[in-house]
């Protein structure tokens, strides 16, 4: 395969040779090295926390899995260093087409405008992804990942949660003030908390080819209705690095699994759609829609993320995009509360958002699997008017559904505060930043989101001068556009963006994530929103 597999040895830890003695304590103990594990652990590093990250099994995944990644989860990777290296390996595209049969409805494009450091998207197979972020943790020592370390029982105790964990070696215990559970849909500390996992699993099956081959196919997204390859049935291609394609082939709710899986079997379905069988196959799966997720993301002292605590349809490139989210909203609430800077209660704020985030991928998602795999002859009768209508009107495109693509959420927050003063664009309190270029004061053409990003990891003032510096309160960085000693925004994208005027400023969260905005800050106006934002409300 042309996979960038790792595998990595088990190593006896120390914490195994306390025999007799009481367990070894950690702040924070992950549980699942995959992208969300990995990221939070590389996120909480940086942030000054030691964490130890386990993982039952010792290599990287095989398969392509997750391929799609989102614009906000570069810019995610770019704060935790590896960025760059996604990019670079990467398919970078924007541009989507919808076909019914053999025509095109329409296309879209996810980024139209200039202006961005990052693209809509990238492709780049998961087992890459996780390969880079391993090699990131490598140079963390505050990271402590221990492979072949299967978490077998867990106990809450007042004010830490006691985990038992298997080795090759044999069994040990460890003390944490605080588990995130990253380990996945089929989470064993999900059930050992008791929680459920409650939600809809649809009928239809989808069978995942990944194939290597050379084509000369755009790099686009490319999704069909009822092609003449796959009749009345739904279809996706994406190009993925290492000339690997991705092919998704719905197939019958009542096909075998077992059968359909046989290479024998799938060669044939790849040959008609592609015209030939010049190919070789990376990898085989089959799947069906999961919309589901538990009531509560945190029981006690543990903390789920990730597919562990929701999950969704693949079909818009939810799933890990939204456990990355998890990730950058939990690192900077667990940080704060483990200093003694915010009350525990912060947490709760963790759960509000990501399960209201949760509830809209779930939302979408169903929408799109309605409409990819109708359940009843009404929605059935439904698509066929839909993609009638497309072909002839702009109100009958927006309609059909292909499968939303991953946007990042707007939270109805109470760590928000409200706007004082009337706006005409620009992110509302709750939604996350938006990038500009701008030139540094050495005169470096560079983004807003390396401007973030090189501030440190707390609270961020974006001011826009008026002339007048704006009294920031302690802890607090500042980036201001414009004025002696300022960046430049040299195409006005950052004013326009921002809906902003000299004097305007945005209080952003360690997650980039605006808490409030004023049209005419005070300190005292600046410092209430910040106590709010901090959970101190």
């Amino acid at each position: 395969m042309a996979q960038a597999k790792s595998q990595f040895g088990y190593r006896r830890h120390p914490d195994q040779d306390r025999s007799g003695q009481s367990p070894a304590e950690h702040a924070v103990v992950v549980v699942g090295a995959g992208p969300v594990g990995l990221s939070l652990a590389i996120d909480l590093a940086q942030r000054g926390q030691r964490v130890v990250l386990l993982d039952d099994a010792d290599r990287i995944g095989e398969g392509s899995r997750a391929i799609c990644f989102s614009k906000r989860s570069l810019e995610y990777w770019d704060r935790l260093g590896v960025g760059d290296r996604m990019v670079d390996k990467g398919v970078v595209w924007s541009v989507g087409r919808i076909f019914h049969g053999e025509s095109q409805l329409y296309q879209f494009n996810l980024l139209p405008e200039n202006g961005h450091k990052r693209p809509a998207f990238i492709n780049l197979q998961q087992y890459y992804a996780e390969a880079y972020l391993v090699d990131r943790i490598d140079d963390l020592p505050e990271i402590d990942l221990r492979w072949r370390n299967k978490v077998t029982a867990l106990e809450q105790r007042n004010g830490s949660v006691a985990l038992t964990i298997e080795t090759p070696e044999g069994a040990y215990r460890v003390l944490a003030q605080y588990v995130v559970a990253c380990d996945g849909a089929r989470s064993s500390l999900r059930q050992m908390v008791g929680a459920e996992f409650a939600g809809q699993v649809f009928e239809d099956q989808f069978l995942i080819a990944d194939v290597k081959m050379t084509a000369e196919f755009p790099t686009e997204r490319w999704f069909w209705f009822d092609p003449p390859f796959h009749a009345g049935r739904s279809a996706l291609l994406h190009r993925q690095p290492d000339d690997v394609w991705r092919i998704d082939l719905q197939l019958n709710r009542y096909a075998d699994p077992v059968v359909e899986k046989k290479p024998e079997n799938v060669r044939p379905r790849i040959a008609r759609m592609l015209g030939h069988d010049k190919f070789a196959f990376e990898w085989i799966s089959l799947y069906k829609f999961q919309c589901r997720r538990m009531d509560r993301f945190i029981h006690g002292r543990v903390v789920f993320a990730g597919d562990s605590a929701h999950q969704v349809s693949p079909f818009g490139a939810r799933g890990a995009n939204s456990g990355l989210e998890d990730a950058e909203n939990l690192s900077w609430k667990l940080d704060r509360v483990l200093r003694g800077r915010s009350p525990a209660s912060l947490l709760e704020s963790y759960h509000l958002e990501r399960s209201m985030a949760a509830d809209e991928n779930i939302r979408e998602s169903t929408r799109s699997t309605d409409f990819m795999a109708p359940n009843s002859h009404q929605e059935a009768r439904l698509r066929k008017a839909v993609l009638s209508l497309a072909k002839e009107t702009e109100f009958g495109k927006r309609m059909v559904n292909g499968g939303r693509l991953s946007v990042p959420c707007s939270y109805d927050s109470p760590l928000s505060s409200l706007d004082a003063d009337t706006w005409h664009g620009g992110p509302s309190p709750g939604c996350s930043m938006l990038d500009a270029p701008v030139t540094t004061p050495a005169g470096e053409q560079i983004y807003l989101t390396d401007a973030f990003r090189k501030g440190g990891t707390d609270f961020t003032l974006l001011s826009f001068s008026n002339g007048a510096a704006i009294d920031a309160p302690d802890g607090v960085k500042g980036i201001r556009i414009g004025g002696k000693g300022g960046f430049a925004d040299p195409s006005g994208l950052v004013a326009k963006r921002y809906g902003a005027e000299p004097g305007a400023a945005y209080l952003l969260r360690p997650d980039g994530y605006v808490a409030a905005r004023f049209r005419h800050p005070a300190r005292a106006a600046i410092a209430a929103a910040l106590v709010r934002a901090e959970g101190l409300y």
